[in-house]
């Protein structure tokens, strides 16, 4: 896709993003089955929900706003951050040293993803789609979320755990 204006570079990250949320629905349905602690599987579980959401914005603001398109890209940043938690996996016994890896790696997850829809608010309400910063900003704010409780689970338990 060659961009040329600030549309498509909101289009560009869009795309990117959408991909990155398809990427991470498969991976957080693996952190679950591979984390040891049932809070923090609780947490993998609850956050492949909201993904699912995530994902529904994203197809509802393409319904809302008219004239935008996805284009088929792949986000090869959130294939990275997968494959580091896939390394995680394959190194380490199940317990709570893996699980205290597998949430370092989940919130490098969530910071990649505030960090792009923290953009993408702010490209939509530059380019007056008012309709995709309500949703966007709802999304930001649960990977926000997703954040702090990932901070409390290693905090509150596992990281004392690993120990």
């Amino acid at each position: 896709m060659k961009i040329r204006n600030l549309e498509d570079v909101f289009i560009h990250l869009l795309s990117d993003t959408y991909n990155a949320e398809k990427q991470l629905v498969r991976a957080l349905a693996k952190l679950e089955r591979e984390a040891a602690n049932e809070e923090l599987k609780t947490a993998f579980n609850s956050h492949l929900e909201e993904t699912h959401g995530h994902i529904e914005r994203i197809e509802k603001i393409l319904e809302q706003e008219e004239g935008l398109r996805l284009k088929r890209q792949k986000c090869f940043a959130m294939e990275g951050l997968i494959e580091e938690a896939n390394e995680i996996i394959e190194s380490t016994e199940k317990n709570e040293v893996r699980d205290a890896a597998l949430i370092a790696a989940a919130q490098k997850v969530e910071h990649y993803e505030i960090a792009a829809y923290g953009t993408l608010c702010t490209l939509a309400e530059q380019l007056g789609y008012k309709h995709a910063v309500k949703l966007l900003a709802e999304t930001l704010e649960e990977e926000k979320d997703a954040d702090l409780k990932l901070t409390d689970i290693a905090v509150q338990s596992i990281n004392r755990n690993a120990e």
